[in-house]
């Protein structure tokens, strides 16, 4: 698994063309059953993945933090919201609430999640490769092929699939 994550983004970047591609082509002509093998592809890889190898995501990457988040997790650590976006957050160049370092805070030296149970809505669902109209997501699921060893494996399935 380390070593298909450290080719993981000269391999994204190898396909990004490719994938823009087929994503163009994914917009213009939806199969009607995309939500169904999209549930179906991420069920299959998930069965195989275990992101507690990997947790690339939380090492390379930070989650958005809505406010029921902030709340959600403030409330966890029994801190008033302000608390906790001064000790964790800072605000980005698109005004949102993101984690002030990377590799997240929360994650354990065992790929492990101190909040698991009250983590932000992103973490909840990366790497979105289950979410509906998922035609619609393609610029944000072609930089998670370069993150997720699983969102690549299912980009490339749903290349042979659906061509």
């Amino acid at each position: 698994m380390k070593e298909f994550i450290a080719q993981l983004p000269k391999l994204a970047k190898d396909k990004q063309n490719e994938n823009k591609k087929f994503f163009a082509k994914l917009k213009k002509k939806t199969p009607k059953n995309l939500d169904y093998l999209m549930q179906e592809m991420h069920e299959n890889e998930f069965e195989r993945t275990d992101c507690l190898e990997c947790a690339n995501c939380c090492k390379t990457t930070g989650p958005l933090f809505t406010n029921a988040d902030v709340e959600r997790i403030s409330k966890h650590f029994r801190q008033k919201p302000q608390q906790f976006i001064d000790q964790y957050l800072r605000i980005d160049d698109e005004n949102d609430y993101v984690l002030q370092q990377v590799p997240c805070t929360f994650l354990g030296t065992d790929n492990y999640c101190s909040i698991y149970d009250v983590r932000p809505k992103a973490c909840r669902e990366f790497p979105h490769t289950d979410r509906k109209k998922f035609q619609k997501i393609s610029n944000l699921t072609i930089k998670n092929v370069a993150i997720c060893p699983a969102a690549y494996n299912i980009v490339e399935e749903m290349k042979k699939r659906i061509g």
